[in-house]
């Protein structure tokens, strides 16, 4: 659908709210300001006070949550309009320690190892970008229904910020609430959606194994650690993959394993650690059970005591069917209906999940890789960058939301 067809013959917008040529580049500087100065979870209080006063400058009345750092901001007043439940808006807005590796990009990060290497920067943008426009909708009379912002702290620290955030009051009066992620596999300007799970569970796992050292020349009078260590790596992944459905994806992988200081000696002690993921909540609810076994046995065939620190991360995100449909009727609304397509269930772990525990929700793929272009900036990687007219099809996408909400309901 072309700008042009978004109006009416008698000049009137079909459906208002289209982000004003101003705002769209005032929207591309703040979020290249977000992008230079990076901040790790619960520790975004730049990120924090630069949304603050923006929000502010429109006339809105942000609240900083206890914890500090992010933002919940509601426009129009909440139990307003017949009692209706509000529609919530969540952006993260934490950074990743990782270094900014873009060479020709004048607004890489400033911070040494930091980086904004998963798009939350563009995230925190959109939902700015929204709140501001429907912000002017109400002042104009035209907002029908109450909208709250949610600025969310820490979603790369697991558990994630968001049960600080629940904890706080965000969904209090929440009926919807509504997300996008950047997705580089996925043109700007379009959106990926899927009905029911987009992502997996995510859980952390840390092991230590010790035993008694010695000499590499008599191990047999050893705990041999570095072959424990190394058996743990292979065995159990696959004696996790064959103990539930495969269906499930229940994935044991590692990120981290360190024994050892001298080629000729045995040590004692070996640390691993990686991640648990999972498709299948069920399966997701039994994984502690079945992997702490699984590593206890490897363990014990090699004569090493292991010690395991099983971090809860989060569930899966699991679009609710009306809410996926209510992201798919507002990018039809303003861009056609060439701007969706599908898209698979991901790895990928989002503490979007936990108000999904609560209320009705979705999370679009937000697509940002810019049209043509045959390299894939993967996300978690130091070259990241986003096409930032993802900006404007996020912020239109997010007030044609919250507008047909308000009719629907």
């Amino acid at each position: 659908m072309s700008r042009e067809s978004e109006a009416d013959p008698s000049g009137e917008d079909t459906l208002p709210g289209v982000l004003p040529e101003a705002l769209r580049a005032e929207l591309v500087a703040f979020r290249r300001d977000l992008h230079m100065h990076p901040e790790l979870g619960n520790q975004e209080f730049r990120t924090t006070a630069a949304i603050k006063a923006r929000l502010e400058k429109a006339g809105l009345e942000p609240r900083v949550l206890a914890v500090g750092t992010g933002l919940i901001c509601d426009i129009g007043t909440v139990g307003a309009a017949g009692g209706a439940a509000v529609l919530a808006m969540r952006a993260d807005i934490d950074a990743l320690p990782i270094p900014d590796t873009k060479t020709e990009c004048a607004y890489r990060s400033t911070v040494p190892d930091r980086a904004h290497a998963c798009g939350h920067d563009v995230h925190t943008t959109v939902v700015l970008g929204a709140g501001l426009v429907l912000a002017e909708l109400h002042r104009q009379g035209r907002l029908p229904r109450p909208v709250r912002l949610i600025f969310q702290p820490a979603e790369e620290v697991l558990p994630g910020g968001a049960a600080d955030v629940i904890e706080d009051g965000a969904l209090d009066g929440v009926g919807r609430i509504i997300a996008v992620h950047c997705d580089p596999r996925v043109d700007a300007g379009r959106i990926g959606l899927r009905e029911g799970a987009i992502t997996s569970a995510c859980d952390r796992l840390e092991i230590s194994l010790d035993g008694p050292g010695g000499h590499t020349a008599r191990p047999h009078l050893t705990t041999d650690l570095v072959t424990a260590a190394a058996r743990v790596v292979t065995d159990v992944p696959a004696l996790v993959g064959r103990r539930v459905d495969t269906r499930a994806g229940l994935a044991v992988t590692w990120g981290r394993i360190e024994s050892g200081h001298a080629p000729n000696v045995i040590p004692q002690h070996a640390e691993l650690s990686g991640t648990v993921r999972c498709l299948d909540i069920d399966a997701w609810r039994q994984a502690p059970d079945i992997v702490v076994a699984a590593i206890d046995e490897v363990a014990n065939l090699h004569r090493a005591k292991s010690e395991i620190n099983y971090v809860r991360g989060v569930p899966p995100v699991v679009n609710d069917a009306d809410v996926t449909g209510l992201l798919r009727d507002a990018m039809v609304a303003r861009r056609g209906e060439t701007a969706v397509e599908g898209t698979e269930q991901s790895l990928g772990g989002e503490d979007f999940s936990w108000y999904l525990e609560r209320v009705p929700g979705a999370m679009a793929r937000l697509g940002v890789r810019t049209p043509g272009e045959r390299t894939v900036r993967d996300l978690h990687q130091g070259d990241f960058d986003a096409d930032e007219s993802a900006i404007t099809a996020g912020v239109e996408l997010f007030t044609a939301a919250a507008l047909l909400d308000a009719a629907n309901r």
